[in-house]
């Protein structure tokens, strides 16, 4: 199996992706979008930035101008990333980790598998 995205309708009507590693987990999700075109401009946006620097926000003194990564520690204390463009929009977010190097780990395949990764849209 490869890397793939994976294009859905939200429930309200929206569009979101969700990034498959090859392993078929899911390493990213995307916000919603309107309509599908924004969507897959989302999925072009995560492509091209999947190479950028990492912003350890769980150190201080850590501070990156866009694109990054934001690499974080949540409400919950759990850590987790998201992927901003260079507007300083978010086009994609991890799930949350109880470890820090899982969260890492999945920024790694992020920046391995989107670049190459097909799209698919789901039917409903």
């Amino acid at each position: 199996m490869s890397a793939r995205f994976e294009i859905k309708i939200a429930k309200n009507g929206d569009y979101m992706f969700n990034l498959f590693a090859p392993n078929g987990k899911v390493i990213a999700t995307s916000e919603t979008y309107t309509t599908l075109q924004n969507c897959k401009l989302g999925i072009e946006s995560v492509k091209r930035n999947a190479a950028v620097h990492v912003e350890d926000q769980t150190v201080e003194g850590a501070s990156l101008l866009c694109p990054k990564y934001e690499l974080f520690v949540d409400k919950e204390g759990k850590f987790r990333f998201r992927l901003r463009a260079s507007n300083g929009e978010i086009i994609c977010a991890s799930q949350s980790y109880t470890v820090k190097a899982s969260a890492q780990t999945d920024i790694a395949s992020v920046c391995e598998n989107a670049p190459t990764a097909e799209t698919v849209i789901l039917e409903q």
